[in-house]
């Protein structure tokens, strides 16, 4: 007989463009199991809603941070807190580090991630600020801006990357493509990840071994998730280690690099510049010097948007939903 319909929480424009391929999901472990969509109301409403799944679309969170929830997406959560049924959670992007996911796994829910979804993107987004702060693209601009003739031979020529070393802390699929490209441009690769392994081409080092590597990186790439092992770990003593003039990239998140710390350091020149999408607090407060440090590009949590991503995600999750009516492990599990 039937199964009970398996209640999914998610968004009216989820449910519009992905009404019949959750239909196909659910269909296909032959269970002929219906599922009905649990939309929350576009006000708030005191009446309880109760789903057993949830997909968090990137529609969901909007302009909302982890620091600063916008009323819809604070709807959403709220629903998804109050659901006694609820059991698993996809959510959109690579990390699951806002405060909600945490709370739901407290309480026994399944969080699972679109981990991959936009690795691809982000590389490229952390390839093109490493290559705009290489060839000193930031002061190039400036200058136009001013309509000032300022050729590179006057104010300093850029280093060659090839014979640079890049430190890639963390080693999941961003990290893996930044890699790749480096090596192909011909900078040597130093690769920070829990747990030691050998990457063919690359050199590799534990956590444990992070401060070690700081005193030859010409580039610190944060591509890790934020972790309590993470959290903090770009500090000012290992901003101090590394070599005057280095340069940070930062698509990661935003805490594990101490700010105070890391904004000392490109005034003072210690750091020649920084590529950072990410900060402690997000929006950026108007009043940051990052805003304005001509060693600095700041982009406001951009690196993995494109116009493809939303499809990836969408195709993540039915996967899992597939796998969850089967009774499979899912993917990209939060552990």
């Amino acid at each position: 007989m039937p199964t009970e319909p398996l209640r999914i929480l998610m968004s009216d424009a989820a449910l519009q463009a992905n009404g019949a391929a959750i239909d196909a999901a659910v269909g296909a472990s032959g269970q002929q199991r219906a599922w009905t969509p649990v939309v929350v109301p576009a006000v708030d409403d005191p009446r309880e809603v109760d789903a057993d799944v949830a997909f968090v679309s990137r529609d969901v969170t909007g302009l909302s941070t982890k620091h600063e929830i916008l009323p819809a997406t604070r709807r959403f959560y709220t629903a998804m807190l109050a659901a006694p049924s609820l059991r698993w959670t996809h959510v959109h992007s690579a990390g699951a580090d806002r405060p909600i996911f945490g709370q739901l796994r407290q309480r026994g829910v399944t969080v699972t991630t679109s981990s991959g979804a936009n690795a691809g993107v982000v590389a490229q987004t952390a390839l093109a600020g490493l290559l705009a702060l290489a060839r000193h693209l930031p002061q190039l601009i400036e200058a136009q801006r001013e309509s000032r003739w300022a050729p590179l031979i006057g104010s300093g020529l850029p280093r060659d990357l090839q014979g640079q070393r890049a430190t890639i802390v963390g080693w999941g699929p961003i990290g893996q493509q930044i890699g790749a490209v480096l090596r192909v441009l011909g900078l040597a690769v130093t690769v920070v990840r829990q747990r030691a392994a050998t990457e063919e081409g690359f050199e590799t080092v534990t956590f444990d071994q992070f401060d070690a590597v700081l005193p030859r990186t010409d580039w610190l790439i944060l591509a890790c998730p934020l972790t309590d092992r993470t959290r903090g770990m770009v500090s000012r003593a290992a901003l101090a280690r590394m070599p005057a003039g280095a340069r940070l990239v930062n698509v990661a998140r935003g805490e594990i690099v101490d700010e105070p710390a890391l904004i000392d350091a490109l005034r003072a020149g210690q750091l020649g510049g920084a590529y950072l999408d990410v900060f402690a607090h997000e929006p950026l407060a108007a009043t940051s010097p990052l805003w304005s440090l001509p060693n600095v590009i700041a982009t406001p949590h951009s690196a993995g948007f494109s116009d493809g991503n939303a499809a990836r995600v969408v195709d993540i999750f039915l996967d899992n939903l597939r796998r969850w009516t089967a009774h499979q492990p899912l993917k990209n599990r939060v552990e």
